[in-house]
């Protein structure tokens, strides 16, 4: 959520701001609501003081015995609380409709983000590793020899409908050693804390972390009005959900390994073969809660770890910078991770990790206590796949393919495993 303090000091930016993002000017719509809310505030407050003194009036004409000016002044006193009701209460409804039309804006990016209007705009940034020369045609996943026998499309479909899958024997094994190397390397080496949260929350938490009231359509809601998380970042986020935090608490790293649900809105036609977009999957995701000084360094700092897992799978992939036009709703900055999967013959995103600036802990009311000393301030948020674990799972499938049907597996599964290298031809680890 914006500030409207910052608004009110320069509206001209804040609209251009929205402009790079194609969006319409708001900022008129803002102020004329803030003025008319704040105008209301301090009817309410003189008011509220005008009723202060004629009680005070009323004692005194009470003691002097003077009936005809206790009787006008207890009569002042009652019109004079009424008024102040109603301005409260309109001052109230003025303050509901700021603030839900401020929920409503995404955050603004910073100046090296690039414009443009879609992924076609995005800028490269950097390539690790190059994609295998096969002197054989590359399959996607699901038509391997190998995978066929663990990955059931059809038995999904039964249980669940559509983009849901069921993983049995070496392939599921293969998906669970992805995320229990995933989370030993961000604990082991990236300094990340472990963290395990519900997958169900409160509309609140979606609303801390923007996907709410907004984007409702992507996720899914009970009947008992809880949400199932489209990733942890909702939980990992709001951990600090109305928290004042001392500055030596930060930055806090958290990492969780989660089932996500997504309803995929918008997306019918899309990748609709295979594990790549599915409605339930899971993830590894890291968050990190910091200051405002150090958002920047850590969102660096995040995007090398979310690398470090695909270079220890050996999997080659391209990071690159999101254009205006291409960013989430809560971003500020977002990296792209892309893996190579020579079944598409493409570079497919596995991981956006995206610093979001204040923006997350104004709408938590989340905040520390600055250095030294001082007013409090708002925490600054980032969040990372690191990794997607279907799509991992889908490129060391894909990578690893052989002409036969067979695939070799990265090293670094190995020991998770119980030391074998290769998943057969048919559909057995050896």
């Amino acid at each position: 959520m914006h500030d409207i303090r910052a608004i009110r000091d320069n509206p001209q930016a804040f609209d251009a701001a929205l402009a790079r993002l194609d969006l319409p000017p708001v900022a008129a719509q803002l102020l004329s609501l803030d003025e008319t809310r704040r105008a209301r505030i301090k009817a309410a407050e003189d008011a509220q003081a005008e009723q202060n003194r004629a009680s005070k009036q009323v004692g005194a004409a009470k003691a002097k015995g003077d009936e005809a000016e206790f009787e006008r002044l207890r009569a002042l006193v009652a019109e004079t609380k009424a008024q102040v009701a109603a301005m409260q209460a309109e001052a109230a409804d003025l303050d509901r409709q700021l603030r839900d039309l401020l929920m409503t804006i995404p955050n603004l990016p910073l100046d090296r983000v690039p414009d443009g209007a879609s992924e076609a705009d995005n800028v490269e940034l950097r390539r690790w590793g190059s994609p295998r020369q096969m002197d054989f045609t590359p399959v996607e996943h699901f038509d391997i020899a190998g995978v066929r026998p663990g990955m059931d499309f059809a038995t999904a479909a039964k249980l669940s409908g559509s983009r849901f899958v069921v993983l049995q024997g070496a392939v599921a094994r293969i998906h669970r050693a992805l995320a229990q190397y995933m989370l030993d390397t961000h604990i082991d080496h990236h300094g990340l804390t472990e963290t395990w949260t519900p997958v169900l929350v409160l509309p609140a938490m979606m609303e801390g972390t923007g996907q709410l009231p907004k984007f409702g359509d992507d996720s899914y809601r009970t009947t008992d009005g809880w949400w199932l998380i489209p990733t942890s970042e909702v939980t990992l986020t709001n951990t600090v959900n109305g928290a004042l935090l001392d500055h030596a608490d930060l930055p806090r790293r958290m990492v969780a390994h989660s089932q996500c649900f997504r309803s995929e809105a918008g997306s019918a036609g899309r990748d609709t073969a295979g594990m790549l977009r599915q409605h339930q999957f899971e993830k590894v995701e890291m968050v990190s809660i910091t200051d405002a000084d150090s958002g920047l360094a850590e969102h660096d700092r995040m995007t090398a770890q979310a690398e470090a897992i695909l270079q220890g799978l050996e999997l080659p992939y391209r990071t690159i910078i999101l254009c205006t036009g291409d960013m989430g709703f809560s971003a500020r900055i977002t990296h792209d991770i892309e893996v190579w999967l020579p079944g598409q013959n493409s570079y497919r995103e596995i991981s956006s990790v995206s610093y979001c600036g204040d923006f997350q802990g104004r709408r938590m009311n989340a905040r520390y206590r600055p250095e030294g000393g001082g007013k409090p301030e708002f925490v600054h948020t980032l969040n990372g796949s690191g990794l997607a674990v279907g799509r991992t799972l889908i490129a060391v499938l894909e990578n690893g393919q052989q002409q036969d049907g067979s695939v070799v597996l990265p090293k670094a599964l190995h020991p998770y495993l119980g030391g074998c290298t290769l998943l057969g031809a048919d559909g057995r680890l050896a």
